[in-house]
């Protein structure tokens, strides 16, 4: 019968008449529509939900897609990136006095454990030339576990320690124990927790500190910097915690003022060596040699 009936119609397209079969069909699929829909509905509704961020559910940050599947630009998940270039080891492969003088400008930063940097220009050196230099911890060429690091690589750190509380920082350089010591600092970068790390080690004493009087002086900028033994033989070119950056006020050779080195009378004749090097005119100089400054400007 069904053979028939499309056959027929095959050769009539007139006698396309509904027949019992295919209105009970209709029937059914009438029927079945409905449900097809609500079961439709919830996804349609979910689809066309406005998009959110899954910070309001996870806690934390995502960029959201827009329909081209490419990030939607937002204030709140963009992050400034750094693009800082440390100093590497073709910088400290100097003499001595060469990388004493080079310091001056360069920026010291370390990295503390949560993340903050806290960094300064440096201001003040003064070099160590290893076995001949009376003054030096390393005289006579003499190597102990304390001065192990006057002998390592260029661009490694000796911190030691003075009076049993302070510490000092020096730097490695060319020459057999030789080192350069770094007296003094402009602070930059993170003057309110120098300030803090600074009063915890001045015991007794509630006078605020200005900003030029946090790092000038070796021991100074160890307290302000949060630098101690443990950072003792670190390679100042591959550590993460603490590199040195190129300065972008990098003085020239009339601006640095040559003069004897502080506290080292023990040192005989090396005592009154010009073997300190620091910024003219800066204010976080630890100590200005006037007799020299006048004698420049005199030449000048």
């Amino acid at each position: 019968m069904h053979t028939s009936l499309l056959q027929n119609q095959k050769k009539c397209p007139s006698l396309l008449i509904p027949s019992p079969v295919a209105v009970h069909c209709h029937t059914l699929f009438s029927r079945m529509m409905p449900r097809k829909r609500k079961r439709l509905t919830p996804l349609n509704a979910v689809q066309s939900k406005p998009s959110f961020s899954p910070a309001d559910t996870f806690g934390s940050p995502r960029a959201v897609l827009d329909g081209n599947s490419s990030p939607v630009t937002s204030k709140y998940f963009t992050e400034e990136t750094k693009t800082s270039s440390r100093l590497g080891p073709d910088f400290f492969n100097q003499p001595c006095i060469s990388l004493a003088k080079s310091f001056l400008g360069q920026i010291l930063v370390h990295k503390l454990p949560d993340g903050r940097e806290l960094r300064g220009r440096i201001v003040e050196t003064e070099a160590y030339l290893g076995g001949e230099d009376e003054a030096s911890h390393s005289k006579g060429g003499k190597q102990t576990a304390r001065n192990a690091a006057m002998f390592m690589k260029p661009g490694t750190l000796y911190v030691y320690q003075i009076y049993g509380i302070y510490f000092c920082m020096n730097v490695s350089s060319q020459g057999e124990g030789a080192a350069v010591l770094l007296r003094s600092l402009e602070p930059l970068q993170g003057l309110d927790t120098m300030r803090q790390l600074r009063s915890a080690q001045r015991k007794g004493s509630a006078r605020l500190l200005k900003d030029w009087q946090l790092c000038n002086g070796p021991s100074k900028l160890c307290q302000a910097l949060g630098i101690n033994k443990t950072f003792d033989q670190k390679d100042l070119t591959q550590d993460s915690a603490v590199w040195m950056e190129p300065g972008s006020e990098v003085p020239g050779e009339q601006a640095v003022v040559t003069a004897a080195r502080i506290g080292v009378s023990y040192g005989g004749e090396w005592a009154q060596k010009p073997l300190r090097f620091y910024i003219g005119g800066n204010k976080c100089v630890s100590v200005r040699d006037k007799v020299v400054e006048k004698e420049r400007a005199a030449a000048e």
